[in-house]
């Protein structure tokens, strides 16, 4: 194999990388994602709340699922003002 096709074939690499990252970045940042591990978040929070005898567990445990939907909604705001002063 020549040192072209070495280059070649390590280019076809690096781009079938990429890809695979980028596909994860659209998941990390995707609403499906953040919804799901809201809900998740809701139901084991109320059951724990349930077994430990909070009043009203599926009441308290709406707060932390909406806090952490509200806390991955400004992180991306947060995010670029912070990139934006390192120009």
């Amino acid at each position: 194999m020549t040192e072209i096709e070495k280059l070649k074939q390590e280019i076809e690499k690096i781009k079938e990388r990429n890809k695979r990252v980028e596909r994860d970045k659209t998941w990390e940042t995707s609403w499906t994602r953040r919804i799901a591990i809201s809900i998740t978040t809701y139901i084991l929070i109320a059951i724990f709340l349930a077994v430990i005898k909070i009043e009203r567990p599926f009441v308290a445990a709406i707060i932390p699922s909406v806090a952490y939907l509200l806390s991955t909604a400004t992180l991306g705001f947060l995010k670029d003002r912070w990139l934006g002063q390192g120009k």
